[in-house]
């Protein structure tokens, strides 16, 4: 895998331009897009999205209480599994490019920010490879995690460390390991297919005053996820869930919460330009934009 690396992040370019790699062949557009609202008007075309792997999709103002206790049963319910498979299914396009803005911190502290290039191809058969590399700071330049997505609930992960010039790769244990002592989880940045949980329509909710459907996912196979289950606020137009909250194990409250700030349809395909997930606990938040 080291050779894999050298070859995606090897540090050619002046750290403003992306790398460009056969593994994962991609086009950048770094077009600036500015709109607080979901917006329709952009052509067909390729997807270039504008935040860390299509997989992370969240909320703008949240401001309805649903009480997911009510969807303790951990079995799936027809609407909910439709709903589920709706929103994997959602057309995203076949590979995406995004130079991505991190900024970490609390609201009112002093907060770091990082600039990384993310990069996703669609391999066929179920299987998706997702690169991300860092640009700046100079403390984290060159690191790089690659995510291979296989069909089912397997998936590989590797982090590359420039100041020890080696690879390492992540545990499937470390689900709940903090990706560069951000707010995501190495699990959140890896695929996660319908039949790995039940799913649960609890009912009808409201993000600001957006009318969204909620759906509760509980893992088959708890040892599979860090989180006991999510619930999430889907957005019917575009099926973006605009909200997820996230309950670790043992805990009535979310701990993590997830919520797009910018959704808008770029060459035909809805995509989350800004998303922040948020720790309940500590106060701490990471912003992609």
């Amino acid at each position: 895998m080291r050779s894999l690396f050298n070859f995606c992040l090897n540090s050619e370019g002046d750290g403003n331009r992306p790398i460009h790699a056969n593994v994962l062949p991609v086009i950048i557009n770094e077009r600036h897009i500015d709109s607080r609202q979901i917006n329709s008007n952009d052509t067909p075309g390729r997807r270039q999205q504008v935040t860390l792997f299509g997989l992370i999709c969240l909320l703008v103002l949240s401001l309805v209480c649903i009480d997911t206790a009510q969807a303790a049963s951990p079995h799936s319910n027809k609407k909910g599994l439709e709903l589920a498979r709706l929103v994997y299914d959602r057309p995203d396009g076949n590979d995406s490019a995004a130079r991505v803005t991190m900024t970490l911190g609390e609201k009112g502290k002093n907060q770091r920010e990082r600039l990384l290039y993310s990069y996703a191809k669609e391999k066929g058969a179920g299987e998706r490879w997702t690169l991300m590399r860092f640009i700046t700071p100079a403390d984290i330049r060159g690191t790089g995690l690659l995510t291979k997505d296989h069909p089912g609930d397997e998936s590989d992960q590797w982090l590359y460390l420039p100041a020890l010039d080696r690879v390492r790769r992540i545990a499937s244990s470390r689900k709940g390991g903090r990706f560069v002592g951000s707010d995501f989880f190495y699990g959140d940045l890896r695929d996660r297919e319908v039949d790995m949980d039940h799913h649960r329509f609890i009912g009808e909710g409201k993000v600001g005053k957006i009318a969204c459907d909620v759906v509760v996912s509980t893992p088959v196979d708890r040892s599979n996820s860090a989180y006991s289950k999510r619930a999430r606020w889907i957005h019917r137009k575009t099926l973006i869930p605009l909200r997820v909250d996230f309950y670790e194990k043992g805990r009535k409250k979310p701990s993590k919460r997830l919520r797009a700030r910018k959704i808008k349809k770029i060459q035909g395909y809805w995509t989350v330009l800004e998303s922040t997930m948020y720790d309940l606990k500590s106060g701490h938040r990471t912003s992609l934009r």
